[in-house]
Order: structure tokens, then C-alpha cells, then sequence
């Protein structure tokens, strides 16, 4: 029975030695097999070393328990405390791995694998390995053999006598001796389909790089030709045999378990594809198919099994493909597409957990240095390893990459990389996921010597390592354009000139050199502000890149940077407020609308960081706008200078308007784009056209002011039209309006007449006068007896026209006034007036409704421009604006005086009611609302993109690009754009055939 004061004692010793169960510890301390050395310091220190003090205790017993006999035991005893580095070596891979401690306890003898320790042992190599696999003769000894040789591996990585990129050669150099074996014992299964054909194994992903990590499936493509003269079919058929005879010998699971899948699935056509192809066909599927992702993926082709002259032609023939890959269009967002596509995949549960596809993971790191490789190593072929670590070395001595920032790089890749080796190799499990038990963590945590607090080491220098690779990765690409540009320290290696532009091309400007100057002439310098231009440009270069006109967004940045430059708060608005830089990112890059007001008064890009993500960007309502508006009306010297202010007010809201449609359209990297379509639009219509009746109203006031003092000799009111009437304006239209007045009581009807004629000269006259403000182009032709008829009418003249000439059509657009400036009173009574005649009581009759018909059929067919493609033109084409806005009218004027949800100028609001009220059936309401909404975006989308209004798509291929970007296409996607353009309006037009004209 053991004293209690020694108990304690010894308890004390094994906590202080490391061990978390000691209860548990000390009873196997005092098992039998461990007698004769239980109270050798040297092994409680030695277990104290490793990285699970229990684990190694645990696993050594059970290995001393496995021995054959008394001297088996021994002879393991006296090595272990005899021989040092068996020792450490023992008991580093039992405090380590679970999974190899079950394969010693199963395979008693195995230990003796640990026990040489000559040079050539230091760093095996694929010989080295193929000797310890050679005895192999069916799968289950290869797998034993297989164990035996990663024995010895991992008891170099656990003793640091191997670092981790050391220890992924070793791993990708077991596994060629490997797959050499696996193939060896298929041929040997297979005589006769091995004489038939010649088959190469190439190596891809981690194995081809030379940086596998324990457990990981084996990429491989095969390559396969006839032999002596046979058929190339049956020469196809026996290789594909062998090829899935091998797979199967690594991969199936048997007494002894498997040893890792081997996947061929980065093949050509992937799993649809054959296994097995000839040089021939590998090289046309690369000629005239392959994706830019898969020219990635040959960076790290390497020929490891079979017929190894095969495989060097293969990667020769492939090589210059590979490197011409960067010349292909859109490669650059290709790639970070597919970068973004692998994050947008991971669970959200386990993102945060991620060590290879998170952010800041081990595929930043690589996706970044294979970036670089493919656009530099055209013409240097230093840069052409498929070693991460090797590449991004080079990449650094070639000045391609910052040396701090590669070293940041390499010192956070091999961090994490070891984290990744020592969370496989306990289980032997394929994971990259970060385990949450503590116990685990702590294991990891003093396999990497941390030994103070492991758990919170561990967890601080992930995330470090983690931050500096989420810093970094993107930035690699960028700064060095800027260095290019700049003084550097003495001996400094920095991009040329020729590599400068040719990144800027891969990135998609279509003029490097003036990006270059543009480059220079923001960050060169040794001021402050240059230096903070140098923090800001490498992130907004890449911001930039991912529009469809880089040249301008650099180009504009420039121009804002310059008249901003001396302002205190501009740059540090930009460097402090990471909303506020992207969102200028997007919205200069993104055409010529935003910028261009934005140039007009570079101040306002105080609104895109106004708050937490840019809330600066939210419109206001129209009770502020005429608020201010009217305030600054008040302050003027004159009418002139009042409009001058209103004017202003109405460009800094438009900008607001538009930045915050692309910023929603985009997306930012905190928030996704916005997925109601239909919100977009809307949010738009309602800021334009509350902003308009705002302008209105402020140029009213200051007119009849300047005029007229306070009142005005008659009423005078403002009817909102067509598209401004139903809170439907986009950015380029005009304000369809029609302008009532009644005289007041004892004023002269001809001199009421005459002021109200004055007012509305004038307000066009001001809102239309060259300045540095947009016009507001105000349309009147929607007036009875149009062009021809006066400009302002009273309320009683408006009744007697209505009364006695009113055509159908003015009817039908009288479904979208609604007062918006003037006098409150006045517009509610022109209200009551027109109510009868756009809601008639009964509805319409049959032949009113063949009369709106047959104007229909007489606009689209007289009034759609000379060339246009009817199919793309989203106001008159089939199944536009036209057709949807038509049959909602129809449905309103025929249901407007018994369905009152009908009586609403919006578009969608009617269409929504008339769906509620059973006039159509649901799926056909949206269809119809599909088609309204996408051909608005579009014409949105034109505005932005060119400056000016259009109905059809851009006919430049970049502009084309960019409105697919507003409307959320990847770039290289402008055909299924128009698809869905023309798909989404033939349904719509299917609908209006029916609801519209009765077919």
C-alpha cells in the first residue's frame, strides 16, 4: 500500500511533469511491466517531453504489453533508457499519435524501426522508401510496411529533427513509393494488361507539390499509351484497369485499414470524364476546353509512377499551356471567383475552425503564390515549383513579392501547416478543422512547444498567424506596384516595369502604363499622405480589379484623391473606415454616372463612410429634402441662386442614390449583395422621385417668391406623370408632369393665367441652365392636346377638356398622377376631377379596350428605333416595360372602381393587388414583375454605366461587362446575361399575349 505522503508526492511530480490524469498514471507506473524502471528519472522526463505525457504512458505500456515474451520487454526497456534518441523518438510519437501507438501495439516489433539513427536516415528519400516497402506482396502488408516507414517520419517531425516542410516531402516521397508499389502489385495481377499499354502517374495537388500532409487524398491524373504496336483501345482498356486496380489497392479498407484515397478527379471532364487518356486527347481537352482553375491545378503536376518518360512528355507538352493561362480573359477574377466559391462552401458551423479553406487558411497562402506564378512565371522560370514554400522564396528574390511580406507568409504558412500535421497525426484522420476539447488543443499546443498555457498559446498564435495571412494574401498581389513605383531600401528587389504591367494586364487594365503613372503619382513621396496612400492602394487595386473597368476606377481615384488630397479628414476617412474605402472602390470603378457627380463636389464621398457600413448611404425622406431645400430657398439672394442650392442638394442626392444601388448590386465583403431585385429598384424609384418633388418644390417657392413675394395671383399646383407619378423615376429620366392653377378669389383670371404661364418658364428656364449640377429636364407633352395645348391650365379648363375631348389614352396615363409641389388643396381637387375618368364605374367597354389595343400595336410596331434588337429593348421590346405596364393599366381601368387596391400609380403595388384580388393567377403576376423589374435594373444599369439614358444593352463589350456586374454576373458571363434577359421577357411577353390581347 503506498503512504499517503509519498502519494502526494508523486502526484505533485506528474503534475509538474506534465500529466493531467495522475491517479491514472501512477497506477500504470506501477504496473508490472514497467518495474524495472519506474523510478528512472530519465523516463518520467522523457515522458514529460512529449506533447500528451498520459498519451505516451498510456501507449508505451500497451507496447511493452504487446512484446513476445520477458525478453522482448527488456530489450525494449534497456533501449529506451539507454538510447536517447530512441527514446525521444518512442515516446514522442506515442505522446503524439494514438493511431500509431495502436499500430505498434498491434505490430509489436515495428519499434525497432525507430531505432537507427544514421544520416541517410535523417532524410529518406523516394529510394529509401521503396526499400522499406519492397517486402510488400498484397495490400495488407503494404499497409503495414506503409505504417512503418511514417513511423519513422513522424518521429522526426515530433523531434524537430525534420521542420514541417521537410516533413511534407517525406510524406509526398512515401506516397510515390507508394502509388510505385500499388502499381507494381496491380501489373503484377494484370500481365497481360500491363504489356498492352504504357501508364503514367501524375502527380497533382499536395502529392505533385512535394508538401502532402499525413492524411490527405493522393490527386493523380493518368496518362496512358499503347505498347508495342497494340491497339490503342485495348491499349486504353488495360491501363484504365491498372489505374483502378492501384487506386483500389491504396484506398480499400482492410484488416489493416487503408492507407489514403487516391483521387483522380482533377482529370479532364473531372469524374465524367474517362480515367484514362492518351498524351493526344490530354493536350486537346487543354487546347480547347479547359477552365482557368485547371491550369492552376497543373502547377503541380509531377510524374511519379509507371512510365516516367511518359509522364516528363505529358508535363512538357502541358507546360506552355499552363503558362499562357494568365493570358486568358477574366483569369485573374477567375481565380479569385473560385478562391470565393471554396470559402462560400464551408459550413457555417465550422468556418471559424477552418485551418485550410477559412479565411486566412492554408488556401489563401497558396492561392495567392500560384496567382503570382501563373502571371510572372511566362518569363522567369525561377518561379516554376509546385512547392508552395519553394515558389513563394523565389517569388520574393525576384521582387515579385515584398521579402517582409514573404517572410510574414512563409513563418504564418508554416505555423499553420504544423498545426494541420499535428491534428492528423493523432487519429490519422483526414481533418482540417481545428479540434474545440481542450485536451486536444493542449496536445497540440506543447507538440509545437508551447508549454506555458498551451491551450491560449495555441489559440493566440492561430489567430496571429491567421490574421496575417487574411492581411497579407491579397495584398501579395498588389504592393509590389506600388514598390515598383517608389524609392526602396538599398538592395531591395522590386518589380520591373515589364512585370508591373504585365500584372496590371492579368489584373485586366487595359493601359498599364498609365496605371503605372497613376500609381506613381499617388504613392511616390515620402509625405504622410503618400504613405497612406501606399496602406490604402493595394487592397483598393484589387477592388478595382474586380469591376469591368479598372483603368477608370484608378483613373477616378486619382482625380477624387487630388481634389481632396489637402483635406485632413479624406484619407483617414478611407484608412479608418474600411466601408468607406470600398464603397469608393465600387462606386468609381462601376461607370461614369456616380463619379461624375461625385467629381462635381468631391466632398460628398464623406457619405459613403458615414457610420458603420456606410449608413451614410440611406436615402432621406422627402419631408428632409424639402426641409433643406426649402431652408437653403430661404437663405438665397434671388431666385437664381435659390435653384443654384436646390440643384446642388438634388446632385449630392443622386450620388447618394446611385453609390448606395452599387454598393447593394456589388455587395461588400462584410455584406452580400442584395438579393431582392425587386427592393433595389424600388429603393431607387422612391429616392428619385421624392428627391425630384423636393426640387420642384424648392424652385416653386423660390420663384414665386422673387416674383411675387408670398402669393401667387392663383393656386398653382403640380401633378406628378408616368414614370414620376408612380414613384418609378430611374436616373436618367425626365419629370412628366402637368400644371394646374385656379385664380384666387377677386384676381384677374388673364393675370392669374399669365403668372402661372411666368412660373413654369421660369422654373424650366433655371432648372436647365448649364452649371455644374445635372438639369432637370421638366416634360409637359402628357397635357391635353399635348404640344399643341397650353402649358398651364385652370382646374375648370381641365374639367370642360375632360368632359367633352378626353381620348382614351389620357385616361389611361392619367392612372399615374398624383400631385407632388404646390398647392396641397388644389392637387387634391384635381384628384377628385380625374378619379371618374381613370376608374370609370363599370369599367371599360369592348370597344375601348379594342381601342388601347390597337394603340399598343401601333407604338410597338412605329415608335422601336431604326436597328434595334426588339428582343433586347427593355421599354418597347416584347415582354418590356411597355407590355407589363400596359396590361397592369388595362386591369386597373377596367377593375379601378370596384377593387380599390388597383387605385395606386406604382406598377408592382397594382400587379400585387390585382394578384390579391384573383384578376391573375399568381405565377403569372410573377412573371410579369420579373420581367418589370430586370428590364428597370437594366435601364438603371445603362444610366450608371454610360452617363446617359438608354433601353437597350451597351454595344462596348466593357460597358456590356459592367452592367453584368450591376446585375450580379461574374465576369466572362455577359452571354448568360443577355439569355436571361431575353428568357425572362419572352415569358413575360407569353403573359401579355394572354392577359393584354386575349390570346
Amino acid at each position: 500500500m503506498t503512504a499517503p505522503g509519498r502519494r502526494s508526492s508523486t502526484f505533485t511530480r506528474l503534475l509538474r511533469h506534465g500529466f493531467t490524469d495522475p491517479s491514472a498514471a501512477d497506477r500504470l507506473l506501477d504496473s508490472p511491466e514497467l518495474a524495472p524502471i519506474k523510478n528512472d528519472p530519465v523516463l518520467l522526463e522523457a515522458l514529460g517531453a512529449t506533447a500528451d505525457p498520459d498519451l505516451a504512458l498510456h501507449g508505451l505500456v500497451r507496447l511493452l504489453e504487446a512484446q513476445p515474451g520477458h525478453a522482448a520487454q527488456r530489450e525494449l526497456l534497456d533501449t529506451v533508457i539507454a538510447a536517447k534518441p530512441l527514446r525521444d523518438r518512442l515516446l514522442g510519437v506515442l505522446g503524439a499519435s494514438a493511431a500509431l501507438a495502436d499500430h505498434l501495439a498491434k505490430h509489436a516489433g515495428d519499434w525497432q524501426a525507430l531505432v537507427m539513427y544514421e544520416p541517410r536516415d535523417l532524410h529518406p528519400e523516394v529510394e529509401e522508401f521503396e526499400q522499406g516497402l519492397a517486402e510488400a506482396t498484397d495490400p495488407v502488408s503494404l499497409r503495414v510496411a506503409y505504417r512503418r516507414c511514417l513511423l519513422s517520419i513522424a518521429a522526426r517531425d515530433v523531434c524537430g529533427t525534420t521542420d514541417v516542410a521537410q516533413t511534407a516531402a517525406e510524406l509526398a516521397d512515401l506516397a510515390t513509393a507508394t502509388l510505385r508499389a500499388a502499381l507494381a502489385l496491380a501489373r503484377a495481377a494484370a500481365p497481360q494488361d500491363a504489356a498492352q499499354c504504357r501508364l503514367s502517374v501524375i502527380a497533382m495537388g499536395k502529392c505533385g507539390g512535394h508538401e502532402l500532409n499525413y492524411v490527405s487524398d493522393v490527386d493523380v491524373i493518368f496518362v496512358g499509351e499503347t505498347a508495342d504496336g497494340a491497339d490503342e483501345g485495348k491499349a486504353l482498356r488495360s491501363a484504365t484497369k491498372l489505374a483502378s486496380h492501384m487506386m483500389r489497392i491504396c484506398s480499400e479498407t482492410t484488416v489493416e485499414g487503408s492507407i489514403w484515397p487516391v483521387d483522380a478527379n482533377l482529370r479532364p471532364e473531372g469524374r465524367n470524364g474517362p480515367l484514362v487518356r492518351t498524351l493526344s486527347s490530354h493536350l486537346a481537352y487543354y487546347q480547347r476546353w479547359a477552365k482557368t482553375w485547371e491550369f492552376q491545378a497543373l502547377l503541380k503536376a509531377r510524374p511519379v509512377a509507371g512510365d516516367i518518360e511518359l509522364g516528363e512528355e505529358y508535363v512538357a507538352a502541358l507546360e506552355p499551356l499552363v503558362w499562357k493561362a494568365a493570358e486568358r480573359d477574366n483569369f485573374v477574377a477567375d481565380v479569385q471567383k473560385m478562391r470565393r466559391r471554396v470559402v462560400e462552401n464551408i459550413p457555417v458551423g465550422e468556418l471559424d475552425r477552418q485551418l485550410k479553406l477559412g479565411p486566412g487558411g492554408l488556401r489563401d497562402v497558396e492561392f495567392a503564390v500560384q496567382l503570382l506564378q501563373l502571371v510572372h512565371g511566362r518569363d522567369d522560370a525561377s518561379l516554376r515549383s509546385g512547392t508552395t514554400l519553394d515558389a513563394l522564396q523565389a517569388l520574393a528574390a525576384g521582387g515579385y513579392v515584398g521579402r517582409a511580406d514573404a517572410a510574414q507568409l512563409d513563418d504564418a504558412y508554416r505555423f499553420l501547416r504544423s498545426m494541420e500535421h499535428r491534428i492528423q497525426l493523432y487519429r490519422l484522420r483526414r481533418t482540417h478543422l481545428v479540434p474545440e476539447d481542450d485536451a486536444d488543443l493542449r496536445r497540440i499546443g506543447r507538440s509545437l512547444g508551447l508549454r506555458v498555457d498551451p491551450v491560449a498559446e495555441l489559440n493566440r498564435e492561430w489567430k496571429r498567424h491567421a490574421g496575417v495571412v487574411r492581411r497579407l494574401h491579397e495584398k501579395l498581389f498588389y504592393r509590389p506596384l506600388l514598390d515598383a513605383v517608389a524609392q526602396l531600401a538599398p538592395g531591395e528587389a522590386r518589380l520591373s516595369a515589364g512585370a508591373a504591367r504585365e500584372r496590371l494586364v492579368a489584373l485586366g487594365y487595359a493601359d498599364p502604363a498609365a496605371a503605372l503613372r497613376h500609381l506613381e503619382a499617388l504613392a511616390s513621396g515620402v509625405s504622410r499622405k503618400a504613405a497612406i496612400q501606399r496602406t490604402l492602394l493595394p487592397v483598393l487595386l484589387g477592388w478595382f480589379a474586380d469591376s469591368a473597368d479598372p483603368d477608370a476606377g484608378l483613373l477616378n481615384f486619382r482625380k477624387v484623391s487630388d481634389a481632396l488630397g489637402k483635406t485632413p479628414w479624406y484619407l483617414r476617412l478611407l484608412r479608418d473606415e474600411g466601408a468607406a474605402a470600398e464603397n469608393l472602390a465600387r462606386v468609381l470603378s462601376a461607370g461614369r454616372l456616380a463619379p461624375d457627380l461625385l467629381m462635381r463636389a468631391p466632398e460628398a464621398v464623406a457619405l459613403l463612410g458615414d457610420g458603420d457600413g456606410g449608413s451614410g448611404l440611406e436615402p432621406r425622406s422627402r419631408g428632409h429634402l424639402e426641409q433643406e431645400i426649402l431652408a437653403a430657398v430661404r437663405r438665397a439672394d434671388g431666385a437664381a441662386q435659390a435653384v443654384t442650392a436646390a440643384r446642388g442638394v438634388r446632385r449630392r442626392e443622386l450620388f447618394r442614390t446611385a453609390a448606395a444601388d452599387i454598393v447593394d448590386s456589388y455587395g461588400t465583403e462584410t455584406k452580400p449583395a442584395e438579393a431582392d431585385q425587386g427592393a433595389l429598384v424600388d429603393r431607387v424609384g422612391t429616392a428619385v422621385s421624392d428627391l425630384t418633388a423636393a426640387t420642384l418644390a424648392g424652385t416653386l417657392r423660390a420663384v414665386v417668391r422673387e416674383g411675387w413675394g408670398d402669393t401667387l395671383p392663383t393656386r398653382f399646383a403640380i401633378i406628378g406623370m408616368g414614370r414620376f407619378g408612380g414613384q418609378e423615376l430611374g436616373y436618367g429620366s425626365d419629370a412628366d408632369v402637368l400644371f394646374v392653377h385656379d385664380p384666387r378669389d377677386g384676381a384677374d383670371e388673364h393675370e392669374a393665367a399669365v403668372a402661372a404661364n411666368r412660373v413654369v418658364e421660369e422654373m424650366r428656364r433655371l432648372l436647365q441652365l448649364p452649371s455644374a449640377d445635372p438639369p432637370l429636364l421638366i416634360d409637359a407633352d402628357l397635357r391635353p392636346e399635348g404640344k399643341s395645348g397650353p402649358l398651364v391650365r385652370t382646374l375648370k379648363s381641365y374639367a370642360a377638356y375632360y368632359r367633352r375631348w378626353s381620348l382614351g389614352w389620357e385616361s389611361q396615363a392619367l392612372l399615374r398622377a398624383v400631385p407632388v409641389a404646390g398647392d396641397a388643396e388644389l392637387g387634391s381637387r384635381f384628384v377628385e376631377l380625374i378619379d371618374p375618368l381613370r376608374y370609370p364605374a363599370e369599367g371599360l367597354g369592348d370597344e375601348a379596350v379594342r381601342e388601347i389595343r390597337r394603340l399598343k400595336a401601333r407604338m410597338e410596331s412605329e415608335r422601336l428605333p431604326r436597328g434595334a434588337d426588339p428582343k433586347l429593348h427593355t421599354k418597347l421590346g416584347p415582354g418590356g416595360l411597355s407590355d407589363v405596364e400596359w396590361t397592369v393599366q388595362l386591369l386597373q381601368l377596367q377593375h379601378g372602381w370596384h377593387q380599390p387596391g388597383l387605385r395606386t400609380t406604382r406598377t408592382r403595388e397594382a400587379l400585387a393587388a390585382a394578384c390579391a384580388a384573383g384578376l391573375i393567377p399568381e405565377e403569372e403576376a410573377g412573371i410579369l414583375d420579373e420581367a418589370w423589374v430586370l428590364a428597370t435594373r437594366v435601364r438603371n444599369a445603362v444610366m450608371l454605366v454610360r452617363g446617359r439614358a438608354g433601353d437597350t444593352f451597351p454595344s462596348d463589350s466593357r460597358e456590356l461587362a459592367a452592367v453584368g456586374r450591376y446585375l450580379g454576373y461574374e465576369p466572362g458571363h455577359v452571354g448568360d446575361m443577355l439569355d436571361a434577359y431575353r428568357r425572362t421577357a419572352r415569358r413575360a411577353r407569353g403573359v401579355v399575349e394572354e392577359l393584354f390581347y386575349g390570346g
